[in-house]
């Protein structure tokens, strides 16, 4: 006589919060502003100003971007707000730094929106195989927004979670 094979996981309260849900959706580009400095390093106002409204902003429409300089130039601190007053109107969001910094700022802004009540007391996975780039930075955030709430937290899958955290 067979025995009838019983979902443990899915008849369980167990609730999992996947990180890669909230990932940007737009693309990330990067820009390098020594293109519009004199010799990759020198900022003359006039010239960079010139060179910023001449620019075809048009290709960073619904993207995300990233802005940093690629040399050692000492800039105004005026340079990468004048450049985002350009690609506002184009790209989606605008971080000065790197892809990272771009999903710091990111996630950052999503997991402030999210109602983390809705775990009060429920056992919750963290899931911990992402398919994208999630930085170990935001699992960090991640479970100083959950621990208030949830009665414990794993990491990875159902199948092989490793525990984090329980409630007192």
């Amino acid at each position: 006589m067979e025995k009838e094979i019983i979902n443990k996981v899915a008849n369980s309260k167990l609730e999992v919060f996947d990180l890669e849900d909230y990932f940007p959706k737009e693309e990330i580009v990067s820009l390098d502003i020594s293109q519009w400095l004199y010799e990759g390093f020198i900022l003359r106002e006039k010239d960079f100003r010139e060179n910023l409204k001449a620019f075809d902003w048009n290709q960073f429409s619904g993207k995300g971007v990233t802005l940093f300089c690629s040399t050692d130039a000492i800039l105004p601190a005026w340079t990468f707000a004048l450049i985002t007053s350009y690609l506002f109107p184009y790209a989606k969001q605008i971080v000065h730094g790197n892809k990272l910094n771009y999903l710091l700022v990111h996630y950052t802004s999503a997991l402030s929106l999210i109602d983390f009540s809705v775990y009060q007391g429920i056992p919750l996975i963290l899931k911990g195989c992402s398919k994208k780039d999630v930085p170990q930075e935001i699992y960090t955030l991640a479970i100083q927004k959950i621990c208030p709430f949830a009665k414990s937290i794993m990491f990875g899958e159902a199948c092989s979670a490793v525990p984090l955290f329980k409630a007192k």
